[in-house]
């Protein structure tokens, strides 16, 4: 398993939806929103390819990154993680503290019934 810090699960979360970008790229997308300078993402990328999770092709000069990781197991694996560590397991308690928070709209929780009848 996987373990991605919050900034590198920012990264890879863009290169899901961006498809590969280069570090100047990644730089210009991240540098508003989260101040990171060109050295900050190369620090986060080397990070991550030790990790394995993402890796680069060479245009000349350029390395073009890539999420090395799928999306989906990658979720799957940091949910399992998060409801382990908080709620020992225990989707009940979790789902209940979400409703009792209001953190789940009407139309969520119709989905999450919808979700148990077919299971």
């Amino acid at each position: 398993m996987i373990k991605l810090s919050d900034a590198e699960w920012k990264i890879v979360t863009c290169l899901w939806d961006k498809g590969s970008m280069t570090i100047a790229e990644l730089t210009k997308f991240f540098s508003n929103d989260t101040g990171w300078c060109r050295n900050s993402i190369i620090t986060l990328l080397n990070r991550m390819e030790q990790k394995e999770a993402v890796d680069y092709t060479r245009e000349n000069r350029t390395r073009r990154y890539f999420a090395k990781i799928d999306r989906t197991e990658a979720e799957l694996e940091e949910t399992t993680s998060f409801l382990n560590k908080v709620y020992s397991g225990n989707v009940g308690l979790m789902i209940t503290n979400l409703i009792k928070s209001e953190k789940l709209s009407k139309e969520e929780i119709e989905e999450l019934h919808k979700i148990l009848e077919e299971n």
